[in-house]
């Protein structure tokens, strides 16, 4: 194994991090999702009633962060704008609709495999009678309402992942353009291992205003804000490495996307409520199965071959000329 297996390719000598577009990104991406939750800060949280309109409006914040820096700062320069954010061109085709399926197709099996290390540690107890989903799903219908079958809704819920992969992918467009179609790049000269942590990092803090309310893991205190940090890192990984290898945004949205559809998968299962932080989508049982998934694609040198992300290199701490 050579140290590419590990790092990856070495960025051009040339390149280096565009900084102050960096913190410029970071601050308006992180100040406009504070902006958009305000009124939920203000009123009932997580039960306000507009939060199901504020929540997908979040998720267009780091998009348009990424416009703000390559219009206003001009990194990367305008006439490398559509390849550098990964809009175009899909090239190799075959590499890019390959990589689109894989990030249709992985997260729900991740997910699901992430749920049966959790029982297996002791993290959830499963209950595939469902009685958990039962008492939850009569909840939430009006008094008197007859239930339905509960196997049926369970397996309608299972069998709607991949048509909800394609819905959530329209919403997940906002914060990939931001994440992975403006930030990694910029961040690329780094090297891939640091672009790819660091990155991760910040798409985890930016979720703050809406972890604080009690989102995801039900912590309103900075453990919650730390588990999804920790959460986006390894997610940010998969994704970072769709983008990466095949020098396209689209396989990293389809793949949120449908992470985002199989996130509500161990509430079917769980049979009773589990800690998220250790057995959610984004908690600790998901970490350990993404760090095998990553040792295995670092193994077989899958890192190592990455496609230019731009013809030119961005600039060095200042936007780039035109």
């Amino acid at each position: 194994m050579t140290p590419d297996d590990l790092t990856g390719p070495a960025p051009s000598s040339s390149a280096r991090v565009p900084w102050s577009a960096v913190i410029v990104y970071s601050i308006v991406a992180c100040a406009l999702a504070w902006l958009v939750c305000l009124p939920l800060w203000l009123g009932d949280g997580l039960a306000e009633p507009a939060s199901g309109v504020l929540l997908p409006v979040m998720m267009l914040t780091p998009a348009l962060a990424a416009l703000i820096v390559t219009f206003a700062m001009r990194t990367p320069a305008p006439g490398d704008r559509v390849r550098f954010l990964g809009l175009w061109p899909l090239r190799p085709a075959r590499r890019v609709v390959w990589l689109i399926v894989l990030g249709w197709l992985a997260p729900p099996v991740l997910v699901a495999l992430s749920i049966l290390l959790a029982a297996a540690l002791g993290f959830v107890q499963l209950d595939f009678a469902f009685s958990g989903f039962a008492a939850e799903l009569e909840k939430a219908l009006p008094p008197g309402t007859p239930l339905p079958p509960v196997g049926v809704v369970v397996i309608a819920q299972i069998a709607m992942i991949p048509v909800g992969a394609l819905f959530n992918s329209v919403f997940a467009f906002g914060e990939e353009l931001g994440w992975r179609g403006w930030l990694l790049p910029a961040l690329r000269p780094l090297g891939t291992w640091p672009s790819l942590i660091v990155s991760g990092a910040i798409w985890g803090f930016w979720h703050s205003p809406v972890i604080l309310l009690g989102y995801n893991f039900g912590r309103t205190d900075a453990t919650g804000v730390l588990f999804m940090i920790g959460g986006c890192i390894a997610w940010g990984v998969l994704l970072g490495w769709l983008r990466l290898r095949s020098a396209s945004v689209w396989p990293a949205v389809i793949a949120h996307g449908s992470l985002n559809a199989a996130g509500g998968l161990i509430v079917l299962v769980a049979a009773a409520q589990p800690d998220l932080a250790l057995a959610g989508p984004l908690g600790v049982a998901a970490w350990i199965v993404i760090a095998v998934i990553v040792a295995v694609l670092v193994v077989t040198g899958q890192f190592r071959a990455q496609p230019e992300l731009a013809s030119r290199p961005v600039a060095a701490g200042a936007p780039a000329a035109s």
